[in-house]
């Protein structure tokens, strides 16, 4: 005689089903924003090669800082070119210029977001704002200034105490760190976040002023 299963038994079957998707699917959520993350490290430290590349090439200086300015206002060179339209030569690839774990395909700069025809997946990583066209030699901390760092906005700051206002440079989109590109040349994730009004200790593994 066969015998089905009771619904007692179904149910049982279906709950213990749920609750290893339960515990599986954060485990492979976290699994592929790891790979998102090696992802968006490669592009970080490209974009620090094609940083250093333009550094060389004009006299040891860093490029040119654009400020607030919308980014539809990107002006031809002599001008204040943004930071990613001075470094796109060195890269040949605009696409090193867009975080994996974003959908964000514009550029956001002085409280606008437009689209820029030569960066079609947009830009998702900040400069600092301290950096424009500063002397390499005057950097007193090359390898904990940081430089390019995941963020949304064209421009990150971060300063040291007692100013504790600065612009967000972290946005934790990679497991609750983000990665960041330092003048020296290396990139690295970190695991560390300063919203505004918060005052960064004097430990920080990333300072934003070069004469820090």
């Amino acid at each position: 005689m066969k015998r089905g299963f009771t619904l007692i038994e179904l149910l049982v079957v279906i709950a213990i089903i749920a609750i290893l998707a339960a515990i599986l699917f954060p485990v492979f959520a976290r699994a592929r924003e790891k790979a998102r993350q090696t992802s968006c490290l490669s592009n970080v430290k490209q974009l620090m090669l094609a940083f250093q590349m333009y550094c060389q090439d004009y006299d040891e200086r860093t490029p040119r800082y654009a400020g607030y300015r919308p980014p539809d206002e990107v002006t031809p060179p002599g001008g204040y070119d943004y930071w990613f339209v001075l470094l796109q030569p060195y890269t040949k690839n605009p696409q090193i210029f867009s975080c994996p774990s974003t959908s964000f395909s514009g550029i956001r700069s002085g409280g606008v977001s437009a689209t820029h025809p030569d960066f079609p997946d947009g830009v998702n990583y900040g400069y600092n704002t301290y950096l424009g066209s500063y002397a390499i030699a005057q950097i007193e901390h090359p390898a904990r200034l940081g430089v390019i760092c995941d963020g949304y906005n064209n421009y990150w700051r971060l300063e040291q105490p007692p100013g504790t206002n600065h612009y967000m440079w972290s946005y934790n989109r990679h497991n609750d760190g983000s990665n960041c590109g330092f003048a020296d040349g290396h990139a690295k994730w970190l695991k560390v976040y300063y919203p505004d009004g918060v005052t960064v200790p004097d430990d920080s593994p990333i300072l934003g002023h070069p004469k820090q």
